[in-house]
C-alpha cells in the first residue's frame, strides 16, 4: 500500500481561523481528515504531521527514508525563505509536492517566490483545499510510474515554477 506523509509548516495550524477570505474556513484538523479520506479511496494510507518549528520540519523529512513513498508539503511562510527545507527536501529520496491554498505568485512580493519548490516534482498553488487532493493524485501517479513527463511531475497553477 503506498504511504504518504501530509506535512504543513507555520501558521497552519490556524486554519479556519486565520484570514478566511485567502485560506478559506476549514480548519487544518478538516483538510487533513479530507485528504486522509481521500487517500484511502485510492488505496494509499496518510500521516499527518504539522510544526511551527523549522527543525521539526526538518526532522520529520530525514525520518520519512524507507517510510513513504511521497510527501505533499505545505510549507507555509517557511516557503519563501527557508533554504534548510529546501536542502532537506531536496537530500531525502521521497518526492515531495509543495502544496499552497492562495496563489503565492499573485500576492505581496515577498510571497511570489519559492525556495523550496525546485526540490519539488511539482507545486499546486491557488487551488483552495482542493491543491491538497491534486498533489495527492500527482504523487500517487508518481509512485505508480504514470508520470507522463518523464520523472518530472506536472507543476499546477498559473505561474507554477519548475520542480525537480
Amino acid at each position: 500500500m503506498t504511504r504518504l506523509l501530509l506535512m504543513n509548516g507555520p501558521n497552519l495550524d490556524m486554519l479556519g481561523v486565520r484570514d478566511p477570505a485567502i485560506y478559506g474556513s476549514d480548519t487544518l484538523e478538516a483538510i487533513e481528515q479530507m485528504v486522509v479520506g481521500y487517500a484511502a479511496e485510492r488505496g494509499a494510507d496518510v500521516d499527518c504531521f504539522q510544526s511551527n518549528h523549522e527543525g521539526a520540519l526538518i526532522d520529520r523529512l530525514h525520518q520519512t527514508h524507507g517510510r513513504y513513498d511521497g510527501i505533499v508539503y505545505n510549507p507555509g511562510a517557511h516557503t519563501h525563505y527557508s533554504y534548510a527545507l529546501h536542502d532537506a527536501v531536496e537530500c531525502i529520496d521521497v518526492p515531495v509536492v509543495e502544496v499552497h491554498i492562495s496563489d503565492i505568485s499573485k500576492r505581496e512580493e515577498f510571497r511570489r517566490h519559492s525556495v523550496i519548490a525546485p526540490a519539488c516534482i511539482a507545486q499546486v498553488k491557488g487551488k483552495g483545499k482542493a491543491g491538497y487532493l491534486e498533489a495527492v493524485d500527482i504523487l500517487l501517479g508518481h509512485a505508480a510510474g504514470a508520470d507522463a513527463t518523464g520523472g518530472e511531475g506536472p507543476m499546477s497553477g498559473e505561474g507554477a515554477q519548475d520542480g525537480r
